[in-house]
């Protein structure tokens, strides 16, 4: 056997393996993120409500938003004004 033959079959197999890693790397999607900071926005009075059968979800913490689907339809960010905050007007 040629060393030719040796040769070329030592570097077919490091381009399969290179490229396989590659594809695998690929597929497996993005790398662990760094989690957003969390912020505490309960004293905000900020509620996720549904227009469709009116639930609402208070907000009591957020990281990053990502506004929830209910009955099908995106729900809609509300800040009510808080209980102790009777402004007149």
């Amino acid at each position: 056997m040629s060393w030719w033959v040796v040769l070329t079959a030592v570097l077919m197999a490091l381009a399969i393996a290179w490229i396989g890693m590659i594809a695998l790397r690929a597929a497996s999607g993005p790398g662990p993120r760094e989690s957003p900071e969390v912020e505490d926005v309960e004293e905000l009075d900020v509620f996720l409500v549904c227009r469709e059968c009116g639930t609402e979800f208070r907000v009591t913490r957020l990281g990053e938003l990502q506004i929830p689907r209910h009955c099908g339809e995106p729900m809609e960010v509300v800040r009510r004004p808080a209980a102790g905050d009777l402004t007149p007007g």
